[in-house]
């Protein structure tokens, strides 16, 4: 898959993770876990990312000691994801157009 089009997928996928509910990072890979593997580096990375582009924010918070980041989805963060789905249905119609052949080969 391509790298680009990988990395848009999976900051849209951070997103919709956090979209109802603020989370930190464990509990982020465990919701998404039943969909994609991510390790913690990839998750981190693409937080960071997502912060610096103002679709998220960051909170720190102490937890039994220690401090843990939460993540709030931001206005833009809603409205990426909103651009994603309006995206997405581009790319079914493209991938229809390429694997329509296929299908009558089936």
């Amino acid at each position: 898959m391509d790298i680009q089009l990988k990395r848009g997928l999976l900051d849209v996928c951070v997103l919709a993770a956090i979209k109802n509910e603020d989370s930190y990072g464990y509990k982020i890979i465990k919701d998404m876990k039943p969909y994609l593997v991510l390790s913690e580096s990839t998750l981190y990375t693409i937080l960071k990312r997502l912060e610096t582009a103002n679709m998220l924010t960051v909170k720190s918070v102490e937890h039994e000691g220690r401090l843990r980041k939460y993540y709030h989805i931001t206005a833009a963060g809603l409205r990426r994801i909103e651009e994603f789905k309006e995206d997405w249905k581009e790319i079914i119609s493209i991938y229809r157009f390429v694997t329509k052949e296929e299908e009558g080969h089936v």
